[in-house]
């Protein structure tokens, strides 16, 4: 308000104040609506996908099945027809998820993990990984990762590997996927766990779902989604423990993704847990592997 004794000086600065308190309300305003309709777009999806993984902890296959293609005929549709493309990409990166549950719970032996069944489940989401990279376009660093590069990270990621690999043990006290401890079933095993395993997973959470999530929420942001929907979807083996152990691998493997650009080095990681997990300390004992 001016008073009637308010000088010429006075009336002018708060003339040019009002304009831009106004502009900088608007301004605040449209950034919180901005705000409000990502989560929207990000948290619905996540939301569900955290709610079909909890029917799958209760032992509700047929319910989950059911949320699961609800959730993919919906992303489906919103790729289709959204107009943003931020929207249409984030979406995408989910439609991974419901894919790879579905084809999950499509195969019998989801309720009984062997070698195998590891192939089965993986291997089909190639096709819709492969488009997804194609389709959004998926960039990583100009340099690539040198032979030279990756060498240089395989002690680091053994050790990773080693260490959560007995702390996971510790919590799910799995059984070995090798019985006949060859070479040839050796070398099997470390194919499949990290050149199909190991891979798949890291471009669905950390290439795509955690890049997508970065730049539509921020790096803290898609760092701790793509990790909570990584600990969530280990909801099969039957325990909170595995569900929060994985969570906080995942936000291992994201930070190091994150700050190394190296898809390399965390699909090593992640093969190299599952390794241990599912093969040595089972066979040799936990401890470091010795009995």
């Amino acid at each position: 308000m001016i008073s009637a004794d308010s000088s010429p000086s006075e009336i002018e600065v708060e003339n040019i104040a009002l304009p831009e308190l106004v502009k900088t309300f608007e301004i605040l305003t449209e950034e919180k609506i901005g705000f409000l309709k990502k989560m929207f777009y990000a948290g619905t999806p996540i939301i569900t996908i955290i709610f079909s993984e909890l029917l799958i902890f209760e032992g509700r296959l047929e319910e989950a099945a059911i949320a699961y293609t609800l959730l993919l005929l919906i992303l489906s549709f919103s790729t289709t027809v959204m107009k943003k493309q931020e929207v249409r990409e984030i979406h995408q990166a989910f439609l991974l998820l419901p894919i790879f549950r579905l084809v999950n719970l499509s195969m019998p032996i989801f309720s009984e993990i062997n070698l195998y069944s590891f192939v089965f489940i993986y291997a089909p989401l190639t096709i819709p990984l492969v488009i997804a990279i194609n389709h959004q376009k998926i960039t990583f660093e100009k340099k690539g990762d040198t032979l030279k590069k990756i060498l240089s990270q395989v002690p680091l990621a053994i050790l990773a590997g080693l260490v959560f690999g007995e702390a996971e043990y510790m919590v799910i006290g799995n059984r070995s996927l090798i019985q006949d401890i060859s070479p040839a079933n050796v070398l099997l095993f470390i194919i499949i766990m990290i050149f199909i395993v190991g891979l798949i997973e890291e471009f669905i959470f950390r290439a795509i779902l955690q890049k997508r999530l970065e730049k539509f929420l921020g790096s803290t942001g898609g760092i701790l989604l793509a990790s909570l929907l990584f600990g969530i979807m280990h909801s099969g083996y039957g325990t909170p423990f595995e569900m929060v152990f994985a969570f906080l691998v995942g936000g291992f493997l994201g930070y190091c993704f994150y700050r190394t650009k190296s898809l390399p080095f965390v699909i090593m990681i992640n093969g190299l847990i599952n390794i241990f997990l599912f093969g040595i300390i089972p066979n040799l004992g936990p401890g470091l592997g010795l009995r």
